[in-house]
């Protein structure tokens, strides 16, 4: 192939005139494969950066579509979405919240984000909308929205998809509106917690909750108690309400799973097992449980959730549930790159899947109820 260029174009463009121009003669036909984004930049002796971003635009403006793990492909009709208006920033949007972003469940995010920003030269950034809800002024930027459970402003959700701004939500998130979003499946997430314990023969298990009652706790530790109770129906254990333990508090804190986990061990018939809906609760949890002279797992296992970095170096090493969102920073930034386009009218949305993550802190039910040393 001839890749000499004469005039002051851009590689990545004079890249995307040549296929766009092997698309209109025939010479690619629709679902052929494309060159890796690496062949790609030695057939026009270029950077692998430049052969990324003309391969993003190229998507971006409908003539080429990815399947991740395969590669890219023709499109059917590889002119149906020209004109449409490619990325080139995509910013992590928040309500003054940065103190926030310590917790594992963001900085896996950001992470995923940035990996699939850096394999399609995109740039990354975080920011904050303040008061006054103050997107970045570039319409053609991407958007992933955090919002707040409790002050944020719909209506700037609607003014904004209005004004045709290219958003995805995470972690809340609202189908009303049609806008796209990519949440964790917080169901799941307390159903495997729960049937790792229930296939330890644990047949009473304690469960921790952050909120006042059943009436105020939010949406992810109340999808977290749904997974809890469907796994105990389908080994037909009825669901106790003596079993849940309550906690105020917002941020989560050592002490809340310290006090949860000594009032569900006063019960008559305490449990042989604690799921305790983060790590934080846990780590408390099974402090409190060294104080009463219980041994973990031997007398009472407790299973954590977020697989905070510290939890595998806890003695003992804490089983907990891993909320996988490095996969949904990745599929965020997957949406608004390769499949958000100008008019759709079918919403787009993504659950992720966490992860179970089994360690020394869980072990077969006791063959007697535990019993506090004091």
């Amino acid at each position: 192939m001839d890749t000499e260029k004469t005039d002051k174009t851009p590689m990545y463009q004079y890249i995307m005139k040549d296929i766009k121009q092997k698309i209109e003669s025939g010479e690619l036909k629709p679902h052929d494969p494309l060159p890796t984004q690496i062949d790609l930049a030695k057939e026009y002796n270029t950077s692998e950066i430049t052969s990324r971003r003309a391969l993003s635009d190229l998507v971006q403006e409908g003539y080429v579509y990815r399947i991740r793990g395969k590669g890219s492909f023709i499109q059917e009709n590889p002119t149906a979405g020209s004109g449409s208006r490619p990325i080139r920033t995509i910013y992590f949007a928040h309500r003054n919240q940065i103190d926030s972003f310590d917790h594992p469940f963001f900085g896996d995010m950001f992470d995923g984000i940035k990996e699939v920003c850096e394999e399609n030269g995109i740039d990354f950034h975080l920011w904050n909308i303040g008061g006054n809800y103050e997107l970045p002024d570039d319409p053609q930027a991407g958007i992933v929205l955090l919002t707040t459970k409790e002050d944020f402003d719909l209506s700037r959700l609607s003014a904004w998809q209005q004004e045709n701004r290219r958003i995805v939500t995470v972690h809340f998130y609202y189908p009303h509106l049609g806008i796209p979003y990519v949440i964790v499946d917080n169901l799941t997430g307390g159903y495997l917690a729960t049937q790792h314990l229930l296939s330890l023969g644990h047949k009473r298990i304690g469960v921790i909750l952050t909120g006042d009652s059943l009436m105020d706790i939010n949406q992810e530790f109340s999808l977290r108690l749904q997974g809890y109770r469907l796994a105990l129906s389908q080994h037909q254990i009825a669901f106790d309400p003596e079993l849940v333990a309550f906690m105020s508090g917002g941020k989560e804190r050592l002490e809340m799973g310290a006090e949860g986990f000594r009032r569900l061990m006063k019960l008559d018939n305490p449990p042989s097992a604690i799921f305790a809906t983060s790590d934080y609760k846990a780590i408390g949890a099974m402090e409190a449980a060294g104080e009463m002279g219980l041994k973990v797992p031997e007398e009472i296992s407790v299973m954590g959730y977020d697989d905070f970095k510290v939890s595998k170096y806890t003695y003992p090493s804490l089983s907990t549930v891993n909320q996988n969102t490095k996969k949904l920073g990745q599929r965020a930034a997957e949406i608004l790159l390769f499949e958000l386009k100008e008019g759709q009218s079918q919403i787009l949305k993504d659950e992720i899947v966490p992860i179970l993550v089994q360690r020394n802190s869980t072990g077969p039910a006791p063959k007697k109820a535990p019993q506090a040393g004091n």
